[in-house]
């Protein structure tokens, strides 16, 4: 039996109805470049066919009322791809404002438990002719670096990407590829099996806890060390409460924008920053002006937790292979450079932070979630609102995703826009999210409705901030803003 990690089974367990904890992506594409045309029925059938070499299309989750562990990954022997692939028509005028209302409605719904977590919807009849693609999947199956990779697996470097079936031996479930995305034994574990292994699995955790503990203690003394010396990342609770920090509702509503990525590394070259602090400073400038015109924005810069991918660096199992880290964003500085040069310069303090603290810290707590403890723990602290009664953990979450720099087909469409959107949480209700792909910066913001509102003022403020860097970036290096 292939159990869940702890990490992994923790998104299961704080899951609730105002809180459904998948991830989506809009995908945005050219339906002209199909080998062929388009027609639904093909691109289900491609789907299907396509998904059977995908392991992780194909698992689901089992879990037993005897089992003291973590539930486990079996395969779906009633795999049916109706169950996952939806078709749908965008209302008249067919823009922009239909299909975000309508892929707020696809993101507020959670996934059924009972079949593989993961869905599809092909929404047709955008103004211009393109087909947008809603994808949903859980977080106990995918972190942002397999997510993306699961999808790359449906996609090609040209329209005619060839869509075979398997081999008659099953996809290759060898190396880590394979396991991060989602290999499981084909075998059907009994509900003995999850007793029997789960009964194992709780009687070592007091092992666990005892091999863990020297290096779990050790992080306090170094984090008070690195505070002592201004050498340390914003510490849980200190940022400032705004309206992104209460408690959710179920209802999501979601906006994107499409920036020059040829911009971003223009600022990134006459600054000296990273790709990352260039996103960062986008966020932060967006999230003054949005805060600005609610009257609302504090003296003290928002917090930011920021995901760190670990694969590569981490010995754990579990597909979530992930840690954070908590990043001021200078919303509090009205210069653009000045709040660029300071973001960047935190940003290095934060990153070797991080990185004393240990690439499993994160797994190795999880290991000692339980649903019955968090579960509960979750649906009362939502039902209380206790979001609003302590001081705020952090404000938002930011991610960036690295991409190809090339032109990607998508089941033989070619690729427009790919914008990835995260979950959010109580206390924390604004997710954005920014992934590069050929030539472009596709940023998904997501947050609830009720707390935010209608998003696309707030995206479109990020290519107004983009517009101010470039522009400080040519009175900074006016000769090689130009050179690639």
């Amino acid at each position: 039996m292939q159990r869940l990690s702890g990490l992994d089974a923790t998104f299961l367990y704080l899951e609730t109805p105002t809180q459904p904890l998948h991830v989506c992506g809009l995908i945005v594409v050219d339906p002209t470049t199909i080998p062929g045309g388009y027609s639904f029925e093909r691109f289900r059938r491609d789907l299907e066919l396509r998904s059977r070499s995908i392991p992780g299309f194909r698992r689901k989750v089992r879990d037993s009322r005897w089992n003291l562990d973590h539930p486990v990954w079996e395969v779906d022997d009633d795999f049916d791809i109706e169950r996952h692939c939806h078709r749908a028509t965008l209302p008249a005028p067919h823009g922009d404002a239909e299909l975000r209302e309508l892929c707020g409605d696809i993101a507020s719904t959670p996934l059924e438990r009972d079949r593989p977590l993961w869905e599809m919807w092909v929404i047709e009849g955008l103004a211009d002719g393109s087909i947008a693609i809603m994808a949903k999947m859980h977080h106990a199956g995918v972190d942002g670096v397999t997510g993306a990779d699961m999808m790359g697996r449906l996609c090609g470097l040209s329209p005619d990407t060839a869509c075979t079936e398997p081999d008659a031996e099953g996809p290759d479930a060898e190396g880590p590829d394979a396991e991060e995305l989602g290999a499981v034994d084909e075998r059907t574990p009994g509900t003995l099996d999850l007793a029997v292994g789960g009964l194992v699995a709780l009687a070592a955790r007091p092992l666990r806890l005892v091999r863990m503990l020297p290096g779990g203690l050790a992080v306090l003394p170094r984090w008070i060390e690195r505070a002592r010396r201004g050498c340390a990342m914003p510490a849980p609770f200190t940022a400032p409460r705004t309206s992104l920090n209460g408690t959710i509702s179920g209802e999501r509503t979601l906006a994107y924008t499409q920036l020059p990525f040829e911009d971003v590394l223009r600022v990134k070259r006459a600054f000296g920053v990273t790709v990352n602090d260039v996103v960062l400073t986008l966020c932060s400038a967006a999230l003054r002006r949005y805060l600005q015109d609610r009257d609302e924005l504090p003296d003290r810069p928002l917090v930011a937790v920021v995901p760190v991918s670990v694969h590569g660096k981490s010995d754990r199992p579990g597909t979530n292979q992930v840690s954070g880290m908590f990043a001021r964003l200078a919303t509090d500085i009205a210069d653009p450079v000045e709040r660029l040069r300071t973001v960047g310069a935190h940003n290095s303090v934060v990153k070797d932070h991080s990185d004393t603290l240990g690439a499993h810290l994160l797994q190795d707590l999880s290991q000692f979630s339980g649903h019955a403890l968090f579960s509960t723990a979750m649906r009362v602290y939502g039902g209380l609102g206790l979001a609003e009664r302590h001081p705020v953990i952090h404000n938002l979450v930011i991610s960036n995703i690295p991409g190809p720099p090339v032109p990607l087909y998508f089941m033989g469409a070619r690729i427009r826009g790919m914008y990835p959107l995260g979950p959010i949480f109580h206390g924390a209700a604004l997710n954005v999210t920014a992934m590069s792909l050929d030539g472009h910066l596709d940023i998904g913001l997501v947050g609830c409705r009720r707390l935010l509102g209608a998003l696309p003022d707030l995206a479109d403020a990020f290519g107004e901030a983009l517009d101010e860097l470039v522009a400080a970036a040519r009175a900074e290096v006016p000769e090689a803003v130009g050179a690639r």
